[in-house]
């Protein structure tokens, strides 16, 4: 199979790798769509790879033994490798299993559960059906592209009556345009690059606000009539966005962490604790809120046609990547095999 390799800085294409072969509960899934995340930010970098890529969508073609699936399903490759037995992994949160990428549960085979190739080995009951209705590449938006912030929207319980920050307008932030929109709420986006902000309007945000304007506090907050933002969701990583969305909050609002920031210095903890806010560090979400991921995503496809701006062949790796590395564009997904 052709698989995404790195070659070195600005350096990337193809090679080949032996085909994955069916084990156990591991099934054997052709990737038609696979969109892509933040692997692009090593290729600018030096350095060699090939193992890019944890989303996708795709056709079950060989099967080991009697499973969740069959051959011949279409479905979502769901991330991570899980231990599918702790107690986490049995509430359906295996996002945060303890014992993720580890043996045994992770293919015996190497160099089979990348996403950017032309297929993967993964557990059966990580495979989700995809609804006839649906394409590849709108079901591939259940993974990292509507998934995090479909579990932030979740978790604070955003509702029609609810303004929402969201900071960042990177992928992970354009979906969460769409499911806090979804969820009837009104949306202040924050985003400085010029294509990425539009593209959040026409995604439905109501207003955008460039993080780098001094007084961005003060905008947001006559946007609230000063009350502040009832919930707001973190999509940029940087520590900055953290400060702002504590101090924009109103008393008792929520705030949800997606971004990846490794450190950060909050200056009002008093503002904090004295506001009585409720932080939450989002992952994907739960296996059990899969039919609701899957029911809006039939409810959203126009907005799913405006997200994924970009598709590429799997061989133009290195254009997509360049691409990725200029921000102007939203969702972007490879095809393996054209």
């Amino acid at each position: 199979m052709k698989v995404v390799a790195k070659f070195g800085t600005e350096s990337a294409g193809l090679i080949d790798k032996p085909d994955p072969v069916a084990k156990g509960q591991f099934a054997v899934v052709k990737i038609h769509s696979a969109p892509m995340c933040t692997e692009y930010k090593s290729f600018k970098n030096e350095g060699t790879g090939d193992h890019f890529g944890h989303e996708a969508a795709g056709e079950v073609v060989e099967m080991a033994q009697e499973g969740t699936v069959k051959v011949g399903d279409r479905v979502v490759v769901m991330p991570h490798y899980p231990c599918g037995k702790c107690y986490l992994c049995l509430a359906g949160e295996y996002a945060h299993c303890q014992n993720d990428h580890k043996p045994p549960n992770i293919p015996e085979q190497t160099g089979v559960t990348a996403t950017y190739a032309q297929y993967i080995l993964k557990q059966d009951w990580q495979l989700v059906p995809i609804l006839e209705e649906v394409s590849y590449h709108h079901a591939g938006m259940a993974c990292c592209g509507l998934g995090s912030t479909f579990n932030a929207m979740r978790l604070m319980n955003v509702n029609a009556l609810d303004t929402v920050l969201i900071t960042g307008m990177g992928p992970i932030g354009l979906g969460g345009v769409i499911n806090a929109v979804y969820q009837g709420a009104h949306v202040i986006a924050v985003e400085s690059h010029p294509y990425r902000a539009a593209l959040a309007k026409k995604l439905g945000a109501a207003e955008v606000v460039n993080p780098e304007d001094e007084d961005v506090l003060n905008q947001i907050l006559d946007l609230t009539d000063g009350r502040g933002v009832d919930k707001g969701v973190e999509c940029s990583a940087a520590p900055a966005a953290v400060q702002l969305l504590i101090d924009a909050s109103r008393p008792k609002g929520h705030i949800s962490l997606i971004g990846g920031i490794r450190e950060v210095a909050i200056k009002s903890w008093g503002v904090l604790i004295n506001h009585g806010l409720t932080l939450h560090g989002t992952r994907h979400y739960r296996l059990t809120d899969t039919p609701a991921m899957m029911r809006m995503i039939t409810q959203v496809k126009d907005q799913l046609d405006t997200f994924v701006t970009h598709t590429f062949p799997m061989r133009q790796i290195q254009d997509a990547w360049a691409l990725q590395c200029t921000h102007n564009c939203g969702k972007v997904v490879l095809e393996p095999w054209e």
